[in-house]
C-alpha cells in the first residue's frame, strides 16, 4: 500500500487536519488506530477514517478499507465491498490494490472467477514491483493457464520475486535450475535458492533440501561401499 505525502509534529496535528477534512492525514489516523500506534487500537475507528479518506479518492485508504472488508477487520466481512474500494485503488494504479483485486478475481471472491482478469491485474502490480503478484505471475506462465505456457517469462518474474525475498518464488526458482525449465541446469543455483527459502520458513524448500541432501549423502555412502578396483588384476601376467 502506499505511503502517506505528509509528515505532522503530533498526532494532534494529524487528528486536526483530519477532521478538518484532509485526506492523507485521515488515512494515517486510520493507520494508527489500526496498529494502535500512539492510541488505543480501534479497528472501527480505523475504518470510519479509511472511508472518509476513501470517499475523497484517497487510494491508499481505498485499499487499505478494501482490505478491511477483505478480512472483516472493524466492519463485516463483505467481498463485493473489498473488490470495490481495490477496484477504486487500483484504477488510479496503486499496486497492493491490483494485486488484491487480482487475487480476488482468481478466487472468485466477490467478483466471478476469471483468471484472464487475475493475470491482467497480477501483471499491473507487477510491472510496479509488487513481490507477490510477480510470483503469482510467474505461476501462471510457468503452468500455461490463461497466458502462453512460457517457463523464460515465468523464470523472469519469480526471480524479481525473489530478489524482493518472496520465499515460495524463490523456491519456485529453485525447481527451475532443478529442472533446467526456462534457465540452463544448475544444481548449485537451484540449491543456492532452496537454501534462502527454507530459511524464511517455506516447506517446499525445506523437504527439497532434505531431499537433496540425503541423495548426496546416499551417493558418498554408495561410493564408499564400493569394492576398491585391485590394481594388480588389470597387470598382465607373464607369459599372457
Amino acid at each position: 500500500m502506499g505511503i502517506n505525502r505528509r509528515t505532522w509534529q503530533s498526532l494532534e496535528e494529524v487528528r486536526r487536519a483530519a477532521e478538518e477534512g484532509d485526506p492523507a492525514a485521515q488515512c494515517y489516523l486510520a493507520i494508527c488506530y489500526q496498529t494502535g500506534q500512539g492510541v488505543a487500537q480501534d479497528y472501527v475507528e480505523a475504518v470510519k477514517w479509511f472511508r472518509r479518506a476513501a470517499e475523497q479518492n484517497d487510494a491508499t485508504a481505498q485499499c487499505y478499507l478494501g482490505f478491511c472488508y477483505q478480512t472483516g477487520s472493524g466492519v463485516p466481512q463483505e467481498y463485493g465491498q473489498a473488490a470495490k474500494w481495490f477496484r477504486e485503488a487500483a484504477e488510479q494504479g496503486d499496486p497492493a490494490a491490483q494485486f488484491n483485486l487480482g487475487v480476488l478475481y482468481e478466487t472468485g471472491q466477490g467478483v466471478p472467477q476469471n483468471y484472464a482478469e487475475a493475470v491482467k491485474w497480477y501483471h499491473a502490480a507487477a510491472e510496479q514491483g509488487e513481490p507477490q503478484a510477480q510470483f503469482n505471475l510467474g505461476v501462471f506462465y510457468e503452468t500455461g493457464q490463461v497466458v502462453p505456457q512460457n517457463y523464460e517469462e515465468a523464470v523472469k518474474w519469480y526471480r524479481l520475486a525473489a530478489e524482493q525475498e518472496c520465499a515460495p518464488a524463490q523456491c519456485n526458482l529453485g525447481l527451475c535450475y532443478e529442472t533446467g525449465r526456462g534457465v540452463p541446469q544448475n544444481v548449485r543455483e537451484a540449491v543456492r535458492w532452496f537454501c534462502r527459502a527454507a530459511r524464511a520458513g517455506d516447506k517446499t524448500a525445506q523437504h527439497n533440501l532434505g531431499v537433496y541432501y540425503a541423495s548426496l549423502e546416499a551417493a558418498e555412502q554408495a561410493t564408499a561401499d564400493a569394492p576398491a578396483e585391485d590394481p594388480a588384476a588389470d597387470t598382465p601376467k607373464p607369459g599372457e
